[in-house]
């Protein structure tokens, strides 16, 4: 899954944001299975979406508010049935749950369990730290793991078809988090790392029983994101070594964070 969807959850557009319509022809050519993009970013993309049967457009319904006095506030930017309008494969939301909107929370994920339920809309729920796109909190260190569980947990009680957690350091600690649902687990790409490191972590989040990953920052800032993606699809799909897709895709691009 390509997240491109950080201009509804980031407090400032993020490098590597520009240009849409050549980040989402990097992830098509690349190999990528689908695409987070916000419902305006869909209309203005369409005619390059439809030209590509094979790539899936989930629509990312929710923004996150984070210049108001309250932290971590998620509202909805777009309903399932302007999504089933557009054409989607499914929707995403980002669902922190977080002591400043738990409850507003809980209510959304409800909302959209039932209203994709009763449309037959695949739900995506992104059940990440309240911070992972702003923020300086160490929510990972101060909640871990137990955190990762519930709201996965919660997502999947609340209807949620596919959930995205973070990556919790460990394989088995990912595989607790897979335990504890019946749906497919997906593992967020997080901010910009080295791309053997990106690479590693997608592979020991699969033998911790991930069904794939969900990666944005280490693809659309990087200086060749359908080369990144062609490595990741080698250890998603294939279940290559990290080294060997590392070698086989990346040989001759310049390795590292920032490129």
């Amino acid at each position: 899954m390509f997240a491109f969807s950080h201009g509804t959850s980031a407090p400032e557009v993020m490098p590597g944001l520009e240009g849409p319509a050549d980040k989402i022809e990097a992830a098509m050519s690349g190999g990528a299975n689908c695409a987070f993009l916000a419902p305006g970013l869909i209309e203005s993309l369409a005619p390059r979406l439809a030209a590509s049967r094979e790539f899936g457009v989930v629509v990312k319904v929710t923004a996150t508010a984070s210049r108001g006095r309250m932290l971590h506030q998620e509202r909805l930017i777009c309903s399932v049935e302007r999504a089933a309008e557009l054409g989607a494969d499914g929707i995403v939301a980002l669902l922190p749950f977080a002591p400043d909107n738990e409850a507003d929370v809980i209510q959304l994920t409800a909302e959209l369990g039932e209203a994709c339920a009763r449309a037959g809309m695949p739900f995506v729920a992104e059940a990440e730290y309240p911070n992972a796109y702003y923020g300086e909190a160490d929510y990972a260190g101060e909640w871990g793991l137990p955190y990762l569980k519930r709201s996965a947990r919660l997502c999947v009680e609340c209807g949620a078809d596919v959930i995205k957690s973070n990556w919790p350091g460990s394989a088995e600690a990912f595989a607790e988090i897979v335990g504890c649902v019946t749906v497919p687990v997906v593992v967020a790409g997080g901010s910009r790392e080295s791309d053997l490191d990106l690479l590693t972590k997608i592979s020991a989040a699969m033998a911790g029983g991930a069904s794939g990953c969900s990666v944005g920052r280490n693809i659309f800032q990087h200086d060749d994101p359908a080369a990144m993606t062609r490595a990741i699809c080698a250890v998603v799909h294939r279940g290559e070594s990290p080294d060997d897709a590392l070698r086989e895709n990346l040989s001759d691009v310049k390795l590292g964070i920032g490129t």
